[in-house]
């Protein structure tokens, strides 16, 4: 292999096109090659990737064919959780043959949709000897990774460690209608967005200078409800806007969550992750939250409160967009614009990250173990909120564990008959 990687895409959507504007910010490395059964859509990623001048991707239908360009050393996996799997599987068979040769791979979170298929994804990886890479961007967000940097050598080192970390992701729901169905995605907000709050969280708590490792999950206390969603107005208006793909009425999925999880470091201490996610958020658009607090300190970031904001009045009219902030709600009144999202929200710090660590043959920081865990916890999540109660961490507990909503068994009316 060259000092360059050359990078393929499996998926040309909304995430995909968020990576290629990151990859300004990437050296040593271009995008050679996109993958995705919607071969306009794939071209359309491809010239945008040309316009910016990250790459000359060629497009193939799907992975298989993708890994088999020789030019390419590494796969982003960006496609719909519900193809992970065939496209490991598709990936392995090739490699199989002779077919490709790359050396590493990156997954969008979730991992998978359940703890069973993120196992799958892990020994699939392991088994082909490819290096890895979790793509969770919040845990390389520049104000995340600069926040903690200071809490942990300015206020944990004067007076101990934080203890207490509250993460949230709120915005008003998801763009594609597979997000919505509980089969093909693996649930609801809580596998859609908590994976996200819940690594950040841990990244939040963990000793910079120890292993992941040496805090450790012990239990996980949630709640999962359909706030608006399940609404006749709101049912009627989501059945429509996915051209009646999504029929909530017969197959709901929740629309908020909300969890606790505990943790013990190496020298007996607990530690509490607060997370909270929805897809029922009223506001400008995409809210990120982090919280990190200790004995005598408190760090706090809100991706809606940023250094640029705009003012429209009623007489200013305009179409619909998501030109100020992600999933943008409004084009009036004062709103906040995130001027560079693909920066603020870590894509471009992951993305080089990802690069680096494969160009060095070595396993990057955030990887598919990591993926592994929180899907683990995901799944006990979504175990605790159906029993009502809380739940010690056991990844044995949920190895084939499949929530309500993946089944299309959920019922919004479940939160409260189990109430205890």
């Amino acid at each position: 292999m060259s000092e360059r990687l050359g990078v393929g895409f499996v998926g040309a959507g909304f995430i995909t096109n968020f990576h290629v504007k990151a990859w300004r910010g990437v050296r040593f490395a271009d995008i050679l090659g996109i993958a995705d059964p919607d071969t306009a859509r794939a071209k359309s990623t491809a010239e945008l990737c040309r316009n910016l001048r990250v790459g000359d991707p060629k497009v193939y239908a799907d992975a298989a064919e993708l890994i088999a360009d020789p030019n390419i050393d590494a796969l982003w996996i960006c496609a719909p959780n519900y193809t992970r799997i065939e496209i490991m599987e598709s990936i392995a068979a090739a490699m199989r043959k002779g077919k490709g040769r790359i050396l590493g791979v990156a997954c969008e979170k979730p991992l998978a949709r359940n703890a069973a298929e993120a196992q799958k994804m892990v020994s699939i990886a392991e088994e082909l000897g490819l290096l890895h890479g979790y793509l969770e961007n919040q845990v390389f967000s520049p104000s995340v990774v600069r926040g903690k940097e200071i809490i942990w050598r300015r206020g944990a080192a004067a007076v101990g460690r934080p203890y207490l970390a509250r993460c949230a992701e709120e915005h008003g729901g998801p763009h594609e209608p597979w997000f919505w169905m509980g089969e093909r995605q693996g649930g609801g907000v809580l596998n859609d967005m908590m994976c996200h709050s819940i690594e950040a969280a841990r990244f939040l708590l963990s000793d910079p200078n120890k292993p992941k490792n040496s805090i450790k999950p012990k239990s996980v206390n949630a709640e999962i409800a359909s706030l608006k969603w399940s609404r006749p107005k709101y049912l009627e208006e989501l059945c429509k806007a996915s051209a009646g793909k999504v029929n909530y009425a017969k197959n709901p999925a929740e629309d908020f969550a909300r969890a606790n999880v505990t943790f013990e470091d190496d020298g007996g201490n607990i530690l509490v992750a607060e997370v909270t996610t929805s897809w029922s958020f009223v506001g400008p658009g995409l809210r990120l939250n982090f919280e990190l607090m200790g004995p005598e300190y408190y760090m706090q970031i809100n991706t809606l409160e940023p250094d640029l904001k705009v003012f429209f009045s009623r007489n200013v009219a305009g179409k619909t967009g998501e030109d100020l902030v992600e999933k943008q709600a409004s084009e009036h009144g004062l709103m906040p614009v995130v001027s560079s999202e693909e920066i603020v929200y870590g894509y471009a710090d992951e993305d080089r990250h990802m690069v680096e660590c494969f160009l060095e043959r070595k396993m990057p920081e955030e990887n598919w173990h990591d993926g592994l865990l929180v899907t683990q916890l995901l799944m006990t999540a979504y175990k605790s909120s159906e029993e009502g109660k809380k739940l010690a961490f056991d990844p044995k507990a949920v190895r084939s564990f499949i929530p309500k909503v993946a089944k299309g068994k959920y019922k919004p009316a479940d939160v409260i008959k189990t109430a205890h």
